[in-house]
């Protein structure tokens, strides 16, 4: 038809510095297009819920490894107590002894495995969903960074905020024994 004009795409801002636009923003994908500001208000929610979605998740997946090494634990003993070897102990191996068994096996050219050095297998079903948790939590992370990445003070606001909600949220209990032992948070690859 002559004259007829095909439909505009939207209009993406994108900016390598610190704003505060809201109309025309594009958040993450150009179909994440804002058009309003009850759109942009939505959109900022939207975020926040997403960033204590984020430290839900964290929170679930250590729940998830301490339910795991937990029955890891329970089979170990089980095993032990068939076992009914007199050889077995149940106090730690302390790091003297570890070294001892580094360098025996240095000296030696064989590799000594110990679960104190090499940890303990985890069954198939089990690592698949350590490892769907840690993905998921990846992607959310890095997600959330792009969305940091538009330089929107707004919508770095509203991750802050969400960040901030969530670990209030699920942050209530604390490891003392980990914190004082320098064990790691478990944050892998996250980005907040």
């Amino acid at each position: 038809m002559p004259g007829h004009n095909p439909p505009a795409l939207p209009k993406c801002n994108m900016h390598m510095l610190w704003n505060t636009d809201i109309v025309d923003t594009c958040i993450v994908f150009r179909s994440w297009h804002i058009s309003t500001k009850s759109a942009f208000f939505a959109s900022c929610i939207a975020i926040v819920l997403l960033c204590v979605f984020h430290e839900w998740l964290r929170v679930f997946q250590q729940k998830v490894d301490r339910q795991i090494a937990l029955r890891l634990q329970k089979k170990a003993a089980g095993l032990r107590g068939s076992r009914g070897s007199s050889r077995e102990r149940d106090t730690p191996v302390s790091p003297t002894e570890i070294g001892e068994h580094e360098d025996a096996g240095l000296l030696s050219g064989q590799r000594l495995l110990s679960n104190a050095l090499t940890g303990v297998a985890v069954s198939g079903p089990s690592r698949i969903l350590r490892a769907s948790l840690y993905g998921a939590t990846v992607f959310i992370s890095f997600f959330l960074m792009l969305v940091f990445m538009t330089y929107n003070a707004y919508l770095i606001a509203a991750v802050v905020i969400g960040a901030s909600l969530g670990h209030y949220i699920f942050g209530a209990t604390l490891n003392v024994d980990a914190i004082l032992h320098g064990a790691a948070d478990g944050k892998g690859m996250a980005c907040h």
